[in-house]
Parts: structure tokens; C-alpha cells; sequence
């Protein structure tokens, strides 16, 4: 089949079952380094519970990334402007960093939004200072197409992502971010996938460990993996100090367009 990434010839780099029942063939692109499935038709089976069961971790996540994002948006933008969590989940991420001060938003076509109520993606036209996508782009069949949408439908030139990243070959069967049983991961990178959307979009990448950054804004490559090192959680105490936490005037605001 060809990449869904660069349109290349991507060949079978082996087979696995998906769901515990869906035969799945995974597609590896030597031109991109782009790990794919094959077309996948039991996304809505995968989705009919939007967060696997087994992800325990997801509390614990969002709020060490609360934390980081926080230093890096306050670091780079000085916490002015909108903000927006595409792929938001339960819109947890989307309301610590409100309970911080950042003006942040929330959208997810697959995902009920249950903590950021009435602070969802406004309709019509905006212009977002950055926009965040954590934890999406393995749950994306054509992540370039994703991104390309995402930037011109928001407004904005950077996007800082997460994703888990491979080197080389594709990873033996029994990598831990395949994720076989849930269905949901269908699209895997390495730092040179990363770097050929960076190109495509004409955008700088900035990547340390599972964090990365698109963006037309020249930044230090030091002071972006200084602030998104786990062990410089610490600095989130600086914009939690000097922003104004919107939790209290949120709760007001949601409360006179309810009355």
C-alpha cells in the first residue's frame, strides 16, 4: 500500500490481531519511517469507549502535563492569549490549565466533554495563540492531513503534540504503545516522520522525550528541553503564582449563561 504519510510504497512489516479479533496488517514506510496499519475499519468498534479501560495512567498524566505545559506556554507566550486541546478527551487537561489561568479550550469529535463544560472551541472564526494535541496523533490515519487542518482551521502556527517515538525498525511485537488490545494506536513515528511533516508544514521541530513542538517561532532547543524535562515540574509554580486561576470566575460565568 502506499504511505499514508508521503504517499511512498509502504510494505507489510508483520501482523498482529487488533480487538482480539480484527487481523491487522502493519505497513512500514522506508521513505518516512512512518508505521501504519491497514486501513482501520474497527475504529468504531475501538472508539465505542472512547478511553481504554486499561489506561490507569490518564489522571497522573494529565496532570504532570499540566504542569510542564504551563512552564513552556507562560515561557514562550507569557500565559497571554487563547489556547486549544484538540482531541481534549474528558476535558480534564483543558480545565487544570483554566484552574492555572490559561484561557483554554476544548474539542474532541469522539469524546464527551465532562470538566471543561462551556468552555468548548467557539464557533466561528479564532485565532488560537497555540493549540495542543496530547496523545493524538497515534489515533490518527493520516497525521499530516490532521495537523495541516488543524493549524488553518485555529489560527495559529504552533502546536506542541505528544507521541512516543521508535528508532530504526519497527518495534518487536510486544512494544507496549502498539496497544493491540484497545484498537485505538494506528499511526507510529520516529524522529525522522517528525521531521518530514515539519518540512511538509514549514514549521521548526523541537522534540525531547515524548513532547514535541511545531511552530514558526524560533525557540532555544536547551530552553525547550529544559522545560519539558519531568524534573523541572517545579517551574509550573512560577505561572501558577503570577496568573490568575479563572476556576472561581468560571464557575460564575457558566452559572449566568445557565440562568
Amino acid at each position: 500500500m502506499d504511505c499514508r504519510l508521503c504517499g511512498a510504497e509502504a510494505n507489510v512489516a508483520f501482523s498482529h490481531t487488533i480487538l482480539a479479533k480484527h487481523p491487522c496488517d502493519y505497513f512500514f514506510c522506508r521513505a518516512c519511517g512512518f508505521l501504519q496499519t491497514e486501513e482501520p475499519h474497527w475504529l468504531d468498534e475501538a472508539y465505542a469507549s472512547p478511553i481504554a479501560a486499561a489506561d490507569t495512567g490518564l489522571v497522573r498524566r494529565n496532570v504532570e502535563l499540566s504542569r510542564t505545559l504551563s512552564s513552556l506556554l507562560f515561557f514562550l507566550f507569557g500565559g497571554r492569549g487563547a489556547y486549544l486541546d484538540i482531541g481534549g478527551g474528558y476535558g480534564m487537561l483543558t480545565r487544570l490549565m483554566r484552574d492555572v489561568g490559561f484561557d483554554y479550550y476544548w474539542a474532541d469529535a469522539y469524546c464527551d466533554n465532562l470538566f471543561a463544560r462551556g468552555f468548548e472551541r467557539p464557533t466561528g472564526p479564532a485565532s488560537f495563540t497555540a493549540i495542543t494535541a496530547l496523545e493524538v496523533l497515534e489515533h490518527v490515519p493520516d497525521p499530516l492531513t490532521f495537523l495541516t487542518d488543524a493549524v488553518q482551521e485555529s489560527g495559529t502556527r504552533t502546536v506542541v503534540f505528544s507521541t512516543t517515538l521508535f528508532d530504526g525498525e519497527p518495534p518487536a511485537r510486544d512494544w507496549w504503545y502498539y496497544a493491540f488490545e484497545s484498537g485505538q494506536h494506528i499511526s507510529f513515528f520516529q524522529a525522522r516522520t517528525l521531521e518530514y511533516m515539519m518540512g511538509r508544514l514549514g514549521l521548526r521541530l523541537y522534540s525531547h522525550g515524548w513532547l514535541h513542538m511545531l511552530t514558526d517561532r524560533a525557540v532555544s532547543p536547551h530552553a525547550f528541553r529544559l522545560l519539558t524535562d519531568r524534573r523541572a515540574q517545579c517551574l509550573a509554580a512560577i505561572p501558577r503564582r503570577l496568573l490568575r486561576s479563572r476556576t472561581d470566575d468560571d464557575s460564575l460565568d457558566v452559572t449566568r449563561r445557565l440562568s
